[in-house]
C-alpha cells in the first residue's frame, strides 16, 4: 500500500436524494435555498441564518421560502441532512471497495476527514454547531445524529480489522478516532495557525489510529 498516495475522493458541500418525479423546478428551488443557507452559515454564522436572510440571499419572497420550509427548524434539519449525506457518499466510495484491505480503507477514510477539516466550510460550520449544541436542544440532536451516521462506516471497518472485538469496543474506538480528528479543527483547520502542518499531523494521526485498532486488547481482557 502506498501511504502517500493522493486521495481522489472529495466531500461535496451538499448531497441531495435522487429526484423521484414531481415538479423539477420545485426540487431546484429547494436545493437553491439550501445552498444559500449553507453559504450564510459558512460566511456569517448560524445566528445570521434567519429565514428572512435566506429569502433575501435567494432573491425570493419570504412567503415563497416558507412554502418550501415552513420553519427554521425544517430548513436546518434538511440542510444538515444534506451536509452529512455528502460525507456518507464519500465514505461509501471508500468503505465498500471490493478487494481493498480494511487497513487501507481506514487510512483513506481518516485522510479524507483530515483533508476536509482544512476547508473553509468545515472549519467554519462545525465549531459553530458545537457551540450552539451546548444551549440549543434542537441543534444538539441534529449534531449527535450527524456524527452517529458519520461514525457508522468507521465502526464497520474496525470490525473487519478486529472481528474479535465486541460492538462496544468498536464503537468506543470509532468515537476516539472521530473526536481526535475533529479536535484538530481549531488548531489546524482553514486559516488556523497549524494548518500548514496538517499533512504531518495527519500522518501521525493515521499511524496512531491503525496501531490502536490493531493492538487494542479489548475491554474484556486484563489491562
Amino acid at each position: 500500500m502506498n501511504k502517500d498516495h493522493k486521495l481522489a475522493i472529495t466531500v461535496e458541500d451538499l448531497a441531495f436524494p435522487p429526484r423521484q418525479g414531481g415538479y423539477t423546478k420545485g426540487h431546484e428551488t429547494r436545493e437553491e435555498i439550501l445552498r444559500s443557507a449553507l453559504q450564510i452559515l459558512v460566511d456569517e454564522g448560524y445566528r445570521a441564518m434567519s429565514m428572512r436572510r435566506v429569502a433575501t440571499e435567494c432573491g425570493m419572497k419570504f412567503g415563497n421560502l416558507t412554502y418550501h420550509f415552513p420553519t427554521r427548524e425544517d430548513l436546518v434539519r434538511e440542510l444538515l441532512d444534506a451536509v452529512i449525506s455528502s460525507y456518507e457518499l464519500a465514505f461509501e466510495q471508500i468503505s465498500h471497495r471490493p478487494g481493498v484491505d480494511p487497513r487501507e480503507r481506514l487510512t483513506d477514510m481518516c485522510k479524507l476527514i483530515l483533508e476536509d477539516i482544512r476547508t473553509k466550510k468545515t472549519t467554519r460550520i462545525f465549531p459553530e454547531l458545537w457551540a450552539l449544541s451546548n444551549h440549543d436542544p434542537f441543534v444538539l440532536a441534529r449534531v449527535q445524529d450527524l456524527y452517529r451516521r458519520a461514525r457508522a462506516p468507521l465502526i464497520e471497518i474496525i470490525g473487519e480489522m478486529r472481528p474479535d472485538l465486541g460492538q462496544e469496543d468498536r464503537e468506543c474506538i470509532a468515537l476516539f478516532i472521530s473526536v481526535s480528528m475533529e479536535g484538530t479543527t481549531p488548531f489546524a483547520g482553514y486559516e488556523k495557525p497549524f494548518e500548514p502542518r496538517m499533512p504531518a499531523i495527519g500522518k501521525i494521526a493515521i499511524h496512531s489510529f491503525i496501531s490502536l485498532v490493531e493492538t487494542y486488547p479489548g475491554s474484556g481482557e486484563a489491562q
